[in-house]
């Protein structure tokens, strides 16, 4: 029986816990290498085998189909998770193909024992003697629709390329489609914010482009640089801080303003309406109905010397009596996550559009009862790591249809124009409305949506 590499058994583990518990591959994987005691190369080899596996597994299940004439739902779990493995390395790396199979064979092994092992390298022997080239050519002829076959390319499900296109569609950018899923597939860099008016970019810093506070470290270690400022620098997206900007600079701050963070989790935009509401003399208040992630929230705000009460409530009931008013109101609100698929490569075929309505629900919700906390003149900043238009734009023109006259919105890609360092392309959307929506393929960053709406 052959060893299997370390790196490879983490990339192993890593996907059987993905698959059968939910986990999150980016959170699980950096405490997997760890453990593992891995060294650099090691560790890169075991994120590119787990990411690239996870990113491209429909792509890599037509071809398993293909080879073995078994439908994937009837092949065990962890022999599935095997062959994907070993199939990301025989088609998109350099790794030998004795060692992708052999390896995978012993997992597939030690998982279900010798019957599993044989199927598993009959598989892996029949598309080794293929090109990957020839592999793509046997899966574009079994598919049922151009969608479908680009899907199959791009390693993306058909409704998530559909609702791509429509929310382009919608900016008069559809062409776009091909560039947005080649960027959807290429790991993004670690983008970091220094909190304003409390932290200074380290002097190596690169500037990101857009954010006045992000920045990307010239060399070094991430972790040891957020370690080191006691809470004040932050690992964070571009788009996620620039959302939190677009509120806190909308209009000029009042000394004594009252914020609120409504679903506040993980806590990184909070951390950055922290440290503005500090600079402007104004209070803040968070929210997230999940304990452990309210436990994240209170981590993130701990560098801002200001104190943030972190409630655990739903986020609905929190403001409904409306006996608090605010003067600005964050609603990040719970989504596909459809903007993040570079970061979460297992969210694409984790999601399925029957999630979509009730989320939708949910988040229409959470406006109409942010809305009802404002204060007279007060702005709410409805924010979506999701670019599907039932997300973004149908929640707002619910909440504009149910306010009427009792609200405005105000021109969030003005607003972002001039909290950028350099301007954006933000195209004006068909519905004439002031929503900005920012993109990994034209921007670089997460596909943030960013409404702002004020109570007259």
């Amino acid at each position: 029986m052959s060893a299997v590499q370390p790196a490879r058994r983490v990339a192993f583990d890593t996907l059987r816990a993905v698959h059968e518990s939910d986990a999150y591959a980016n959170l699980l994987l950096p405490r997997a290498i760890a453990r593992a005691g891995l060294s650099t190369q090691d560790a890169g080899l075991a994120t590119e085998l787990t990411y690239g596996t996870l990113r491209r597994q429909g792509t890599y299940d037509a071809i398993i189909m293909a080879a073995s004439s078994r439908d994937v739902r009837d092949i065990d779990p962890p022999v599935l998770d095997a062959l994907r493995l070993a199939i990301h390395q025989l088609l998109h790396t350099r790794v030998a193909s004795h060692a992708a199979v052999n390896e995978s064979v012993t997992l597939a092994r030690e998982a279900l024992g010798h019957s599993a092992s044989g199927f598993t390298n009959a598989v892996l022997r029949r598309i080794s003697r293929e090109t990957p080239g020839e592999w793509m050519s046997r899966i574009d002829a079994a598919a049922r629709s151009d969608d479908e076959r680009l899907g199959l390319h791009t390693a993306h499900p058909v409704w998530i390329i559909r609702a791509f296109r429509r929310a382009l569609a919608a900016e008069g950018r559809a062409h776009e489609i091909d560039a947005l899923l080649a960027a959807d597939n290429i790991s993004p860099g670690v983008t970091m914010a220094a909190l304003p008016g409390i932290s200074e970019m380290p002097e190596d810093a690169q500037r990101t482009p857009y954010s006045p506070i992000g920045f990307r470290l010239g060399g070094g270690d991430p972790d040891s640089v957020v370690r080191g400022s006691e809470g004040r620098i932050r690992v964070q997206d571009e788009g996620s801080q620039l959302a939190a900007l677009a509120l806190s600079r909308a209009v000029p701050i009042r000394e004594g303003e009252r914020w609120l963070d409504l679903c506040a989790g993980p806590g990184g935009k909070t951390a950055v309406l922290a440290a503005e509401a500090l600079a402007g003399g104004a209070r803040l208040d968070a929210n997230e109905i999940t304990p452990a992630r309210a436990g994240l929230v209170r981590g993130a705000v701990e560098g801002v010397p200001l104190e943030v009460e972190v409630s655990e409530e739903d986020g609905r009931d929190l403001v409904a009596d409306g006996s608090q008013r605010y003067d600005r109101i964050l609603v990040d609100a719970p989504c596909t996550g459809l903007g993040a698929l570079r970061r979460r490569p297992e969210a694409r075929w984790r999601k399925s559009p029957s999630d979509v309505p009730d989320l939708a629900r949910l988040q229409a919700e959470l406006v109409d009862a942010a809305l009802g906390a404002l204060a007279p003149g007060g702005i709410l900043a409805y924010v979506t790591c999701s670019p599907h238009l039932a997300e973004t734009t149908a929640v707002v023109a619910d909440a504009r249809r149910a306010w009427g006259d009792r609200i405005e919105e105000l021109d969030a890609r003005q607003v972002l124009q001039e909290v950028s360092a350099t301007p954006l392309d933000l195209p004006a959307p068909s519905d004439g409305s002031g929503r900005a929506q920012l993109w990994p393929h034209r921007h670089g960053t997460d596909a943030m949506f960013i409404t702002l709406l004020r109570r007259l």
